[in-house]
């Protein structure tokens, strides 16, 4: 099943009468970082992304181009989920669900504001390798989009040139980091802690091994070539 990120089932209206948050309350949800970091002069509108793919840039604006394209795809799975009438998962792990679907959606909509202009579309994505209305396919998705995300950031930091970007990925790999480890303990309790190395410390991976990561989940073709390399 393909899907277009930047325009999910889920309207903003729905959202906003939903879960009473409004778009300006998102970006006061990180300090209202968008607002002082702003790259472009304004956000591009949400027309896909043509067949060709998209090209990320470079430098910082490349970076958080990068960041930007895993927050859509997170918040595309999270919306699919919660969608869903039959998934098997509990009650309370629902309510987990809803909860990540907000936080992505708000991490999305952060980096497209502080993008501007400058902000890629919309991915066409493809979830035709989940079951949705299976509790372990959805978790092992999730496992693995959460897992990967945590690593991309820990990746992506030492490439921010910015002390303001540094200051905002770091706020948000912190909230990925606990949505990981929820998932993780949902999959089998005890393991939320399962990622980190004999230092305590999650993985970091670059942008190249991310990329290749999500490929069997993203339809449109990526060029991170101008992305840092150090």
């Amino acid at each position: 099943m393909k899907q277009i990120i930047s325009s999910p089932p889920v309207k903003e209206t729905e959202f906003i009468s939903k879960y009473g948050m409004q778009r300006r309350n998102m970006l006061k949800f990180l300090g209202a970082s968008a607002a002082v970091i702003t790259i472009g002069s304004s956000c591009n509108d949400d027309d896909p992304i043509p067949n060709n793919g998209v090209n990320l840039g470079t430098g910082d604006t490349g970076v958080l181009n990068y960041a930007y394209a895993l927050e859509q795809l997170e918040a595309a799975f999270y919306i699919r989920v919660t969608q869903s009438t039959s998934t098997g998962l509990s009650t309370q792990e629902t309510a987990y669900f809803n909860d990540l679907m907000q936080h992505e959606v708000i991490h999305r909509e952060l980096f497209k504001a502080a993008l501007g202009s400058s902000a890629i579309g919309g991915l066409e994505v493809d979830f035709s390798s989940i079951n949705f209305s299976s509790r372990s396919s959805i978790l092992s998705a999730a496992q693995t989009f959460e897992d990967t995300g945590v690593a991309a950031y820990n990746g992506a930091g030492k490439l921010l040139v910015s002390t303001d970007f540094l200051a905002l990925a770091g706020k948000i790999v912190s909230v990925e980091a606990r949505h990981a480890a929820a998932i993780r303990d949902m999959v089998s309790p005890g393991s939320f802690a399962g990622t980190t190395d004999s230092n305590g410390l999650d993985p970091a991976l670059p942008p190249s091994a991310v990329l290749a990561a999500i490929a069997p989940f993203v339809k449109t073709p990526i060029n991170a070539s101008g992305l840092p390399t150090s």
